[in-house]
């Protein structure tokens, strides 16, 4: 398999993240694009990413924005994102080369995003979201996106991963289940936010296992809620979940928040006979 690691706010540059991934014997670098050196002019400097994976030898996928909003009730907001997808999607198509060059061709060049469960509005006895409250229009908002993704990515082989979070709501699987409807869509499994979130999704994941094609790995615990700690420092069977990342051909980032625990972690599965 393929593994990489995440963007570590502890490294300021690009540089510094490539030089780490090649010293652990890492694959590639997920860029997220929450942080301000990889907003879409950033990566649209794709020389000098290019520059910079190949002097490591290491490829990147693109973590969208956390606050990715296609859906949001006021235009102007959800034209910013749409515009920020297509943008990411054009600078991806650009870094291709680097994944033929360095990774794994049977492996799409991934784009992983999460659902946004939008605001909500607290009542005396209870909390009603407002994508529940008007869910034509939710709905609607995700049928343009699925389009429109389709044409910016066309025939380049490139896919949009959505990834859980802290659990989907029932809406949001009725979107993902018609993004899924879409080739260039599929699943992310980000393994310690199944288990902080108490794994309810779970039974949604597994019941579309055939569209999972990244991972996120870190070990983390149920009671108290905890993620992002170093594999083998929780609760979660890694070994399992390697094993339906293997049958998937999946590619899994060792997604720790410090070098530390990304080194810790990979000296892990070295030592349970996993080949980096």
């Amino acid at each position: 398999m393929q593994y990489g690691m995440p963007t570590l706010i502890e490294n300021r540059s690009l540089e510094e993240n490539a030089v780490l991934c090649k010293s652990l014997g890492l694959d590639f670098v997920e860029l997220n694009m929450n942080f301000p050196e990889y907003q879409p002019e950033q990566l649209e400097r794709t020389d000098e990413l290019i520059r910079i994976g190949e002097k490591a030898g290491i490829y990147y996928t693109i973590h969208l924005d956390e606050n990715l909003d296609i859906a949001n009730f006021n235009h102007l907001v959800s034209e910013a994102w749409l515009e920020t997808v297509r943008r990411t999607i054009k600078a991806a198509k650009d870094l291709l080369p680097l994944r033929d060059r360095f990774g794994d061709k049977s492996q799409p060049m991934v784009l992983n995003m999460h659902m946004n469960h939008g605001i909500h509005i607290t009542l005396p006895d209870r909390k009603i979201d407002m994508y529940a409250r008007d869910p034509d229009l939710y709905m609607h908002s995700f049928s343009a996106f699925r389009s429109l993704c389709e044409k910016w990515i066309g025939e380049s082989d490139i896919q949009i991963a959505i990834e859980n979070t802290n659990g989907f709501r029932s809406y949001e699987e009725k979107a993902i289940e018609l993004l899924l409807d879409s080739t260039k869509f599929v699943l992310c499994w980000d393994i310690g936010h199944s288990k902080a979130a108490s794994e309810g999704d779970v039974p949604f994941i597994l019941q579309h296992r055939e569209r999972i094609i990244h991972f996120h790995i870190h070990d983390g615990t149920q009671s108290p809620p905890r993620d992002h700690l170093p594999l083998g420092g929780g609760e979660i069977d890694i070994t399992e979940r390697l094993k339906l990342a293997a049958s998937r051909n999946a590619r899994c980032v060792i997604e720790t928040k410090t070098a530390s625990a990304l080194e810790r972690s990979v000296q892990w599965l070295r030592s349970k006979g996993y080949v980096i």
